[in-house]
């Protein structure tokens, strides 16, 4: 069993050896009536990692703490600059299943093993507001640190940490700072213990990750396009938890930061060798394909949720709501076990793998080192050329089945020249941003296409499973023509939205 909480907390550096009589007086500041002393703890933690330091290097932390109130293991994941997500765990003798399951995409898969071991001494004050509200913690940390392998030598050091309440706005620590920095009392120069004790004590990883490629020229193609494909591997690692955590949004996320890599990686095969990410391309197809049933049921469910209950209640013929949860609970179970086993599977750790490797080493070609702007520039011409084609085609036909078929391959085609110009915003600058708000809108109108064909299928199984126990159709048949005329709006949408995203000047623009 875990429990988490947001933990939003700054460190700073101590500049007097007792660690005291350099604390200002804090009264007055943002709203802070008093500085109520808390007494001392004594905590006692052995940090786990992998032996080259996976976890460390994803600025993920996991521990087993003894002392203090919240005693047990601790799974801290990034989430801002400030803030991390940290996962709690009872105190058991092994690392807990559970947050070695979420600490899985970092470590993929390698032994977590302990690795140095701090003891704090903590001072803890609590700074409390106007109405005898805890606004914040303050502690001044005493720290012992001590490798645990390796001929690192031990350290010790002192720090501050200022952590906010749940309830108190981030904003209180710019206030908390300033009155510090006045006092001389500056940032501490890592963000948690443990990089403070890997810097220190010299603990060095018994396998040192390989750097970039030295060819990798700086501000060239190759660089370009090696910052977005880590930028995105390293989004789909940090999804990951959220996925096995079920939080909201994040099956989307995960699954649309796959539709990037793979759409990168093709759009950039004279940069890329395609032998090496074409393997890569072909699984992270696979991973996409195991989130999705989970996210098209997800997004369906609340497509029906909301139309029914917009509907009058003398429509309501049947039990319209019995039969919907009946479907959900049967769908959601299904695609919710097919995406834990993709995250489980050896197939899924050889994936965390390929991705680790492709973004700490590129496999560039020799294009890669030339000039960021013409050759990102002409990816995105050649992208547009198969929309262009594929927006034609749709046009032309008729409405029905074949139409819809093509209108799908469109917003496909969309999809990859948006992201391609994406990752190429901050070469191109305004055009591409520009240009890539154009088609995201006509992605938008085929992906609203799409959503109702979808619903469509979803809603004539409903009918049927309806009719074949004997209840009224009524309403699926009214959501059903509904759906085909949110079909026929987009349809009429999407010339005017491909007029603005296809202007004479993009190729000029572009192949210049």
């Amino acid at each position: 069993m875990t429990e988490s909480k947001r933990e939003t907390e700054r460190k700073y550096e101590v500049p007097a050896a007792d660690g005291t009589g350099w604390l200002p007086d804090l009264t007055g500041v943002a709203g802070i009536e008093s500085v109520v002393d808390q007494g001392i703890e004594e905590l006692d933690a052995v940090y786990y990692d992998t032996d080259d330091l996976r976890l460390a290097g994803a600025s993920a932390t996991l521990r087993r703490r003894t002392g203090g109130s919240d005693a047990g293991w601790h799974l801290k994941l990034p989430l801002t600059a400030d803030s991390r997500e940290e996962v709690r765990a009872p105190l058991s003798g092994t690392v807990p299943d559970a947050l070695r399951d979420l600490a899985l995409s970092r470590s993929r898969g390698a032994e977590l093993k302990p690795v140095v071991r701090i003891r704090a001494s903590r001072g803890v004050r609590r700074l409390v507001g106007a109405d005898r509200t805890a606004l914040a913690e303050l502690s001044i940390d005493v720290v012992r640190a001590e490798p645990l392998h390796g001929d690192a030598t031990p350290a010790a050091w002192i720090e501050m940490e200022v952590e906010v309440a749940t309830d108190t706005d981030p904003g209180f620590l710019d206030a908390v700072e300033r009155t510090l920095s006045e006092s001389g009392v500056g940032r501490a120069p890592t963000p948690s213990k443990l990089a403070r004790a890997l810097r220190e004590t010299g603990l060095k990883a018994s396998r040192a990750p390989e750097e970039h490629a030295g060819t990798v020229v700086p501000g060239s193609a190759g660089d370009e396009v090696r910052r977005y494909v880590e930028a995105q591997v390293r989004a789909l690692v940090d999804l990951d938890p959220a996925v096995r955590r079920e939080r909201p949004d994040s099956v989307h996320r995960m699954r649309v930061t796959c539709r990037r890599l793979r759409s990168v990686l093709r759009s950039y095969r004279p940069v890329l060798d395609r032998a090496v990410t074409d393997p890569v391309r072909e699984e992270l197809k696979w991973l996409g394909s195991r989130l999705a049933d989970a996210r098209d049921q997800e997004v369906l469910l609340e497509r029906f949720t909301s139309r029914i209950e917009a509907l009058p209640p003398e429509l309501l013929f049947g039990p319209v709501s019995a039969r919907l949860r009946v479907w959900d609970v049967g769908s959601a179970s299904d695609a919710r076990r097919r995406t834990l086993d993709a995250l489980g599977s050896d197939r899924y750790l050889a994936l965390l793998d390929s991705l680790a490797a492709l973004a700490r080493r590129p496999p560039l070609r020799d294009t890669a080192a030339g000039d960021a702007r013409k050759v990102m520039g002409r990816a995105i011409l050649k992208e547009y050329g198969r929309l262009e084609g594929r927006v034609a085609h749709a046009l032309e036909l008729p409405p029905g089945p074949a139409r819809d078929t093509a209108l799908h391959q469109a917003r496909k085609a969309a999809k990859k020249t948006r992201y391609v110009t994406e990752s190429a915003c901050e070469p191109l600058g305004r055009p591409a941003e520009r240009f890539g708000k154009r088609v995201k809108n006509v992605q938008k109108v085929l992906g609203g296409h799409q959503d109702s064909v979808v619903a469509r299928r979803a809603l004539w199984k409903l009918a049927s499973a309806a009719q074949s126990a004997g209840e009224p159709g009524f309403v699926w048949g009214l959501l059903y023509g509904r759906e085909q005329a949110a079909a026929d709006a987009r349809e009429r949408e999407l010339p005017a939205a491909w007029a603005k995203a296809s202007r004479p000047k993009l190729r000029k623009t572009f192949g210049s």
